[in-house]
């Protein structure tokens, strides 16, 4: 039982370990192509694709999927996460969500100060203020609903449904990174950079929260 545990715990610093050093490497690598100049080709190409499509209703419908990924939608939904999750008596959890979020803005404040990158010149179908890299709204949303979707996926026994709620977390991240591109407000350079931002932070608060509560469970079965 306990070199079962062992190996569960290995397999789990493992994979850790190699998504934060995906996300840090990817974010790192977007950078280095920023600041090489060499990132031009790949946003302007995404942006032909995105920005050929506005219309009217399309606008209005990324208008409203940008807003899940705004401070507004993200606080709503995180307080009522973490309000159902402390009915439960679910207070780790509780805990998990709220730190991750609130340390997780913080980081992406921090990184919009360092690198100070100016939003597209380009006619936005909406306002929006601040530096542009990395995303706000994709760096956040990431961690979010990412951290929601680490919560299913322990709490849902069958594994169709574990997937389908990653899967569907996954799809509705993407089209908010997405959403940011279309209405003119970010590089797409700025979506991924706020992806793997994001992966590598919150790959780092899942694992201290896994770390202490194994340690917590251990010592209460000991």
């Amino acid at each position: 039982m306990l070199e079962e545990k062992k190996i569960k715990q290995g397999v789990f610093v493992t994979i850790s370990l190699l998504c934060f050093i995906a996300f840090t490497w990817g974010f790192v690598s977007i950078v280095e192509e920023w600041k090489e100049n060499e990132i031009a080709k790949f946003d302007n190409g995404v942006f032909d694709i995105v920005r050929g499509t506005i219309s009217p209703k399309l606008t209005a419908i990324m208008t409203s999927i940008t807003f899940l990924g705004g401070i507004q939608g993200i606080a709503i939904f995180a307080i009522c996460v973490v309000a159902i999750l402390l009915i439960l008596k679910k207070v780790p959890l509780a805990l998990f969500v709220s730190v991750t979020i609130l340390t997780g803005a913080g980081f992406n404040w921090l990184l919009k100060w360092i690198f100070k990158r100016e939003r597209p010149d380009i006619e936005a179908l909406i306002e929006q203020g601040g530096y542009s890299f990395p995303s706000g709204h994709s760096m956040s949303s990431f961690i979010f609903y990412g951290s929601l979707a680490f919560i299913l996926f322990r709490a849902i026994d069958h594994k169709r449904y574990k997937w389908a709620s990653v899967a569907a977390v996954g799809l509705l991240v993407l089209l908010i990174g997405i959403s940011r591109v279309y209405l003119g407000v970010h590089y797409p350079s700025d979506i991924v950079g706020g992806f793997t931002a994001g992966g590598a932070w919150l790959t780092l608060c899942i694992t201290i929260y896994m770390y202490f509560y194994k340690r917590k469970r251990w010592k209460e079965e000991a």
